[in-house]
């Protein structure tokens, strides 16, 4: 390769400079800016800059989402419908204001809101009692026992009102009238298990304390055994109301006065307390033992005030009695037994709030009014509204209490100090009005009708959660006769009305005869409670399936027991479609449920119906059958009216599919699901706790019975969504897709589609884990519990429906407990494949095919550990179980896999261990996207670093095995009675695994390892094709992985090779020295010079070309490095960044002349880059020449001064003298020659001999200073300069009479070539060759030399031999000459031999 470099066009500037602008780099060196200073150039125009890679161009995006997978989408449509129904407006946001508001239905109308299910007579054996009554009687109900009291006289007798012919339980222990009984919670640690509930019996003499235990039959009915405590309380008075409180407490009020009385009792007597005593709580002190008459003398002012209703709010703690003057007082109850009075409102107060809350008079709310019984509100149910009280007159007044801490942030709850009116309800209309919405209405209002008597004489009234109404009202007609008005929240209105719009107080009501006078009233089911917080807890439309038969009340009166149930959504809509009759009807009904419910609530209730769930049945009986007309109907409406899905239109954004709205079908289908498991979605699976030996055992939290009617209704709608897939929009596939009429419309029907399948994805999972769950009871949870790791245990407790539904984590751990249950199994005795087979059955998306094949496999690994087993068939079983994980090693989990990888290191199958590994990393990256991301660079962010990862792990497991291999190896021999032992057939075995795999990725892997593990020489021992691609990929990261890859070369005797990476080595971007470069190029240039196999000869002589070339400019950076740290000139501030600079990455020549050896002038190395260069400028390589010869001799010259100063210093010489100027330019010459391969054109004999003369002669370099005369003469035949060619040039300088040899100054020429002539004729004597001769120009030469000396005898040769002497030796030279000469004159040699 050649380098040229055009002369200068101004003196000292080089426009253009020696480079190799192909192979070198030539960005500008910032240390030529602080070197040397040059004039400010013209600023460039920037350039913008461009990312470093793909990488940082690609950082500001954003990453890309991973799609859903179908159980994520379809348990985020759970979570949202949940989520919907917990925001059901609270009681507070719509019972705020006046409201009249009825939805008033007939009895028989299929839109009743309750439903009259059963009427149970009383007893005639109660009958034959009561004929011998002489004084009172009284009736009562124990609702939560499904049982009726009668008291009569001093007897009180139980019945189970349900059952046809009950026995009565009687008590007739007492002495005296009965007055009063309770069915109350009893205290806790005071009685056995076995006692339920106390029964408090109150005479006017004495209260009594009964224990009752209630067992339920296998009939369901309820067995009452009662059980005598010996707790009674003698006491003066007649208690009438008695109320117990849910920690135990009990208050009651007798008959003569308003006092307030606890009765408290405990296990053993104390000191100072009985076993049973009372309190009062409205006398204390002595006022408590004055008697009752004077003490109504002294201070009473309303003699005849009574108590006539006593009720307790147990989330606050409080107390409510209400009096016959509509007197409600507020008691605060704090434990254990002190009850403090903190509210009082008088009817006078209660009149003013209503004045307040009315802008005119209603005759309903006059003075005349009475308040006759009182409800409270629980705080569960709302924060603000405390308690419900009922006039004579009909209207319900919502009373709200507030506390200090109500307006404080984080307070603790405290006793209320206020209370004020919230809300009035008013009676219904008596005749029915047509109901019109908040915006129908006009300017927003509603006509409030506040003087209907429809409920005028109301004489009790109770309300249940969430608001429940029954209203006993007597007429003046029939004073005897009670006639039941009852009312409900209309759930679906209030949940249909958004806030925005304002949600007012709708109810529901109905009509009930129940003939007779109403004795007591209870609630049969549960309380209601759709949520633990005001914030949905009145949604009545979310638990519709939690319990099918609903709310039932059980009314007792003089005639029995009247059973009202309070009826549901999806009830009402199966009775409307039931009694329609034709097709418009029906559409006219359906219009009217969306009109009033929506859209969304109308289709959900249809989906019930049609999946059987509209008739709850008849009391105490299953679930009802619903006619095939009304099922029919319900689908078509479910269909018909469930609509499409929808796209949004987009601000010019292209559309997707997470952009489309599925149909209110849809929507219909994922809230009927997550009612249908809402009371299970959140629920954990599992509770510990002890039994009664201290034992701990494992619980379901969800009743078993539960788990089977959820599973059954899931299956029942999968079997509808299955039979009328043809006509559901979304399920009926491909043949939706071709209805599309816009592409729009396509993509809507695709995430129809979507959503619809996701949803069928999660019912299948949510039946199959109920069975899982129940399996998993069935197998004993306990002991499977037990058999499980701390982390699995952990993850049991934690476990949720909806994550073993929905997500990885719950399925994987499904896994293990079905894994749990197998090895239970075999333990027990059973077979592998029964055991499996079973739990596909039930519950296949837990136990796959492929989890058989894993059980079957791991039972043959356990039993080749058997220690008794021979050897082969251990080793069969091994194989066999090998080849059943890799049928399975797509689905194979991690945890499988490591515990049968580390059965195999165990049992030393380390072969089997390794191709299992193999087979499993390769089935998780079928695509070879790992492979792809590596040959990539491993860019970041890619999604197709998650393959890698997971055959990272698998090779994890490989490298664990070979360890424990090379551990047991190592402790063994190799070889026993020269053959091979066992361990090494098994090391031999597996190695012979490794290096026939494919697995280009494994490799790789594999050689890092070996790296990080400092294993070189087995890295480098190894042969196979990755090795080689490894190695190389390695070398561009780092010098030691590049040396690495040399050695690997050499070892193969692959030197060319060798000395590729070693050239591109010296020449990275690496962190090295120049030494270090060039010791690589010397090494590479030493391996390019050997033969390698396989390589051409060509090939061969480039690289070797191309390492020399790169050699010499290494070398003249490092002679410059050198020679830049020791130059004075430049400031030690400078000296970092030359070293930085020069002291690295191998630099352009152009860089290393015109920014360093240039600028410094260092001459020499000028010409050492001209011959590099292969520069060819003659006047150039003079000039640098003649520098040089002159800086030379300044130098030295420099040096002599600094000697002489020292020595005239010390008054004595130094050690030693600097060499003289003409030394040091020899030296530099031959270097110079030396290092340019006496390059003709960097070292020209003509003009660079005559100019080294001229030096000698002009700078007295002779004998004047001791010096040889004839130096420059010696010097060029010392480097190998023919005599002829030294001749020549001495000639033309004799004949040229240039100065300083004019004149006398030819004597020095004459004497320079008399003794090369002499050299040459001495030369050719000593090789003896017969045919030696000199050409006649010779001859010629010496003769005018010996006529110029002859005619010069006289003259002066300063520094040089004496004339006279000068001229006899030019004689003897001529002479010898004379005697060489030969005719013809031959061919002429003008260079080197």
């Amino acid at each position: 390769m050649s380098f040229q470099t055009p002369g200068h066009a101004l003196p000292g500037a080089f426009l253009n400079t020696p480079a190799v602008a192909s192979r070198f780099n030539t960005q500008q060196d910032p240390v030529r800016r602080v070197l040397f200073p040059q004039p400010a150039s013209a600023s460039q125009p920037s350039q913008p800059a461009q990312p470093a890679n793909n990488d940082a161009a690609l950082r500001g995006l954003p990453a890309p989402t991973t799609p859903q997978s179908p159980l994520a989408k379809a348990a985020g449509f759970i979570n949202d419908a949940l989520t919907s129904d917990e925001r059901y407006p609270e009681l507070d946001s719509y019972c705020r204001h006046l409201s009249s508001e009825y939805d008033l239905a007939a009895r028989d109308s299929a839109w009743a809101p309750f439903q009259e299910l059963q009427h149970f007579q009383i007893p005639q054996s109660v009958f034959e009692q009561y004929d011998h009554a002489q004084v009172s009687t009284a009736m009562g109900l124990f609702a939560e026992l499904n049982h009726a009291w009668v008291a009569i006289d001093s007897c009180l007798y139980l019945w189970d009102y349900t059952h046809p012919s009950p026995q009565l339980v009687g008590y007739e222990e007492c002495t005296h009238n009965i007055t009063a009984v309770k069915l109350v919670v009893p205290k806790s640690g005071i009685f056995n298990s076995i006692i339920s509930h106390v029964l408090v019996i109150a005479t006017s003499t004495e209260i009594v304390l009964l224990g009752v235990s209630a067992q339920q039959t296998a009939t369901g009915t309820q067995n009452i055994e009662l059980y005598d405590t010996k707790m009674k309380l003698t006491q003066k008075g007649s208690p009438c109301l008695i109320v117990g409180t849910a920690s135990g407490r009990i208050f009651y009020i007798n008959q003569q006065d308003n006092d307030i009385h606890e009765l408290y009792y405990q296990q053993d007597e104390k000191w100072f307390s009985s076993r049973i005593g009372r309190i009062n709580h409205t006398q204390q002190g002595w006022g408590a033992v004055v008697p009752k008459n004077a003490h109504k003398l002294l201070w009473s002012n309303s003699a005849n005030e009574r108590v006539v209703d006593l009720v307790v709010d147990d989330s606050r703690n409080l107390l409510y009695a209400l009096t016959n003057q509509s007197t409600v007082r507020t008691y605060y109850m704090e434990a254990p037994d002190r009850l403090t009075k903190v509210i009082e409102r008088q009817k006078n107060d209660i009149l003013r709030d209503i004045a307040h809350a009315m802008s005119g008079a209603s005759p309903l709310l006059s003075d005349r009014m009475e308040i006759v019984s009182i409800s409270p509100v629980s705080a569960t149910e709302d924060n603000k509204v405390h308690l419900m009280a009922l006039t004579n007159t009909g209207c319900r007044l919502f009373m709200s209490a507030t506390s200090a801490s109500s307006y404080m942030l984080s307070a603790p709850a405290r006793a209320p100090q206020s209370m004020q009116l919230q809300a009035i309800k008013f009676p219904p209309p008596s005749e029915p009005t047509q109901r019109r919405s908040r915006a129908e209405a006009p300017n927003g209002l509603r006509d409030i009708i506040v003087n209907s008597d429809t409920l005028q004489g109301s004489r009790r009234g109770v309300r249940f959660p969430p608001g429940y109404f029954f209203d006993f009202v007597t007429k003046a007609d029939r004073p005897d006769i009670d006639t039941l008005f009852i009312s409900a929240p209309d759930s679906g209105r209030i949940k249909n009305i958004t806030r925005s719009q304002g949600v007012d107080y709708y109810e529901q009501a109905s009509w009930i005869e129940i003939n007779g006078r109403a004795e007591d009233i209870g609630l049969l089911t549960k309380p209601f409670a759709a949520t633990n917080q005001p914030l949905g807890f009145g949604n009545e439309l979310a638990v519709q399936f939690d319990n099918p038969s609903g709310n039932e009340f059980a009314i007792l009166t003089n005639t029995g027991v009247h059973i009202v149930r309070r009826r549901r959504l999806i009830d009402i809509f199966a009775s409307v479609v039931k009694t329609t009759a034709g097709d418009e009807v029906l559409k006219s009904e359906v219009n009217k449920f969306q009109k009033a419910y929506g859209r969304l609530e109308t289709i959900t209730a249809a989906l019930a119906v049609a999946c059987r769930q509209g008739d709850p049945g008849p009391f105490g009986g299953g679930r009802g059958a619903i006619d095939q007309p009304t099922l029919d109907r319900a689908k078509s409406v479910f269909i018909n009216y469930g609509g499409n899905p929808t796209l949004p239109e987009s601000d010019g954004q292209p559309a997707t599919i997470d952009m489309v709205r599925p149909s209110s079908r849809h929507a219909a289908i994922t809230l009927y699901l997550s009612r249908l498991i809402r009371s299970l979605w959140r629920s954990r699976v599992i509770s510990i706790s002890t039994n009664s030996a201290g034992a701990f055992t494992v619980n379901g939290v969800i009743p078993q019975p539960k788990l089977r009617n959820v599973q059954d209704s899931v299956i029942a709608l999968r079997s509808f969504l299955n039979d009328n897939r043809s006509f559901i929009q979304g399920l009926s596939g491909a043949s939706d897709l071709q209805k599309a009429a816009s592409k729009q419309e396509e993509l809507a029907l695709q995430a129809e589609h979507q959503a619809m399948h996701a949803v069928e994805v999660l019912m299948t999972d949510i039946t199959e884990g109920i069975s899982f769950v129940m399996t998993l009871f069935e197998e004993r949870v306990t002991d499977i519990y037990a058999r499980l790791d701390a982390t699995a245990q952990q993850g049991l407790r934690d476990l949720t429906y909806e994550r073993l539904f929905s997500q990885t984590p719950g399925k994987q751990l499904a896994k293990v407990l079905v894994k749990a249950i197998v090895n239970r199994n075999i333990e027990n005795g059973s077979n592998v494949e029964t055991v499996a087979d079973a739990l596909r059955r039930k519950c296949g998306s837990f136990c796959s095919a492929d989890d058989v094949v894993i059980f079957k496999a791991q039972e043959q690994l356990k039993k080749a550990s058997e220690p008794s087993l021979n050897p082969n068939v251990s080793r069969t079983l091994l194989h066999d179980s090998l080849k059943h994980f890799e049928k399975v090693a797509p689905s194979l989990s991690l945890a499988n896999l490591e515990s049968a990888i580390e059965q195999y290191i165990q049992l030393r199958y380390y072969a089997g261990a390794i191709q299992l590994c193999l087979t499993v990393a390769d089935a998780k990256d079928r695509g070879k996207s790992a492979l792809h991301w590596v040959n990539d660079g491993k860019p970041a962010r890619d999604p197709r670093a998650r393959f890698f990862d997971q055959r990272k792990v698998c090779y994890g497991l490989i490298h664990r095995v070979l360890l424990d291999l090379d551990v047991s190896s190592g402790r063994e021999p190799e070889i026993v009675d020269n053959k091979p032992t066992l361990i090494a057939t098994k090391r031999a075995e597996a190695y012979n695994v490794v290096s026939s795999s494919t697995d280009e990725v494994f490799h790789l892997d594999l050689y890092d390892w070996y790296i990080e593990q400092g294993w070189t020489e087995r890295l480098l021992s190894i042969e196979s094709p990755y090795i080689t691609t490894f190695l190389r990929r390695l070398a561009s990261q780092d010098v030691a992985h590049a040396e690495l890859l040399c050695r690997f070369y050499t070892m193969r005797s692959k030197y060319f090779d060798a000395a590729r990476v070693q050239s591109d080595l010296a020449q990275s971007d690496f962190t090295l020295t120049i030494k270090e470069r060039l010791n690589l190029l010397s090494r590479a240039k030493t391996n390019a010079s050997v033969m390698t196999p396989g390589v051409s000869r060509q090939e061969q002589q480039l690289l070797n070309h191309d390492v020399t070339e790169l050699l010499d400019v290494a070398n003249i950076q490092d002679d410059l490095l050198e020679r830049l740290k020791s130059d004075t000139r430049i400031p030690s501030e400078r000296q970092p960044e030359i070293q930085t600079a020069l002291d690295g990455k191998i630099q352009p020549l152009s860089d290393l002349f015109n920014l360093y050896a240039d600028q410094a002038g260092y001459y020499d190395l000028c010409l050492i880059i001209y011959h590099v260069a292969d520069f060819r400028n003659p006047t150039t390589i003079a000039q640098t020449w003649a520098s040089l010869i002159q800086q030379t001799h300044d130098e030295v010259l420099e040096q002599w001064a600094a000697y002489n100063a020292e020595r005239e210093a010390r008054n004595a010489a130094p050690e030693d003298p600097p060499p003289q100027p003409y030394e040091t330019l020899i030296t530099k010459i031959e270097g110079i020659c030396h290092r340019s391969s006496k390059d003709s054109f960097v070292f020209p004999i003509p003009s660079l001999m005559p100019e080294v003369c001229r030096y000698a002669v002009e700078n007295s370099q002779d004998g004047r200073i001791g010096a040889d005369v004839h130096w420059p003469i010696n010097l060029f035949l010392h480097l190998d300069v023919s005599h002829d060619l030294v001749v020549r040039v001495l000639e033309s300088m004799f004949e040229a009479q240039a100065v300083p040899f004019r004149g006398a100054g030819r004597a020095r020429l004459v004497e320079w070539i008399c003794h090369a002539v002499n050299l040459w004729v001495r030369d050719l004597g000593r090789h003896g060759r017969p045919d030696a001769r000199l050409e006649p120009w010779v001859s010629e030469l010496i003769a005018a030399c010996d006529t110029w000396a002859t005619a010069n005898v006289r003259g002066t040769n300063e520094g040089g031999a004496d004339p006279q002497d000068l001229a006899r030796e030019v004689r003897e030279t001529r002479r010898a000459v004379e005697s060489l000469v030969v005719s013809p004159i031959g061919t002429r040699s003008m260079g080197f031999f």
